[in-house]
């Protein structure tokens, strides 16, 4: 039996394309349950999931009350029937064999997890959506994670979208860690290899994903991913990557090498040089991409706000830890 569990809050935009593409899914329904965790949503999430349940019983709604992501897993896993648990996101859409192929891989490759390819959709057609878009299928906006970038191959890698786990290893190496407002996923795969466990993505199965709909929302996200990535270093013992380092580095490099601007003339134009490098490149990428100038600028922007937000909060986080203070949970998405 499979259990497919999804955390939802405010969702009423996506939530009736999400739970049209799991209806369309080749999967058995005598072997499946859907269960969506809500975090007391104000919008109409909640009537919308509910007129879907009224329709197919193996589809129910639970409650969530502390609202953020790692309580509804952990909620859903508990209360869920299956042999596998695969979680899903409100803001994609599946492939209709997107269930039976990860539950075939995951038997085939005998791995502990499995997960698909994130083709990352604007959820408008304008410039500034199309840009977010682009930059988070960008090599040079996030690096080698394969699951965005895509891959010409099944292959072993530290995290995959989502995942198709099987049951036994939440009983193995436990439940999603609750602190962790974001980057739950990163550190639960991270304790699946830590644990000899095995991770594959497979490149076959895409997924349509909507990115955020502002460079405001994407800055507020990366904040967020790096604000609590050192947690996730602290809780594994080491880091899972090395390409988590890339934004700090060019963060600190801004400050510190603006204060030695000062200092002596050759580092102003050793200051200039690199932020020049860092725009070419930018523009070189975002050129390949895009060929509307203003959708261009506005993804040279979108990776300066990625790489920036990150880094930031990679640095807000070490001082966190550093000084012992509470990571507070201040969002559920």
């Amino acid at each position: 039996m499979l259990s497919v569990i999804c955390p939802i809050y405010n969702e009423e935009k996506y939530i009736a394309a999400c739970i049209e593409s799991v209806l369309r899914q080749d999967y058995p329904r005598e072997d499946l349950e859907v269960l969506f965790i809500d975090g007391m949503s104000t919008d109409r999430t909640r009537a919308i999931v509910g007129e879907y349940a009224e329709q197919y019983p193996f589809i129910r709604l639970l409650d969530n009350p502390k609202r953020i992501v790692p309580p509804a897993l952990n909620i859903a896993i508990r209360e869920a029937k299956g042999d596998i648990i695969m979680r899903l996101d409100a803001h994609a859409k599946y492939p209709d064999d997107y269930f039976s192929v990860l539950v075939r891989k995951l038997t085939e490759l005998n791995a502990d997890n499995v997960g698909g390819v994130c083709r990352t959709l604007p959820v408008k057609n304008t410039p500034v959506c199309r840009a977010i878009a682009s930059a988070l299928s960008s090599p040079f906006g996030m690096g080698n994670s394969y699951f965005r970038i895509g891959a010409d191959k099944e292959m072993a890698v530290d995290t995959v979208p989502f995942g198709c786990f099987r049951r036994d290893i939440f009983d193995r190496i436990g439940l999603f860690d609750e602190e962790l407002v974001r980057n739950q996923d990163d550190e639960f795969n991270g304790r699946i290899i830590k644990n000899d466990g095995r991770i594959f993505l497979i490149p076959t199965v895409v997924i349509d994903y909507f990115a955020r709909d502002t460079i405001g929302k994407v800055s507020k996200m990366f904040y967020q991913y790096g604000l609590f990535k050192p947690l996730v270093n602290k809780k594994l013992g080491k880091p899972a990557t090395v390409r988590q380092f890339f934004p700090l580095c060019f963060v600190l490099g801004l400050i510190i090498g603006l204060a030695l601007c000062f200092v002596h003339p050759l580092f102003r134009y050793l200051y200039v040089l690199v932020l020049a490098a860092y725009l070419l490149m930018a523009f070189y990428f975002a050129v390949k991409m895009e060929k509307e100038p203003k959708t261009v600028i506005l993804l040279v922007a979108t990776f300066a706000t990625i790489h920036v937000s990150y880094g930031w909060g990679y640095i807000r986080g070490l001082a966190k830890i550093i000084t012992r203070r509470s990571f507070t949970a201040q969002s559920n998405r």
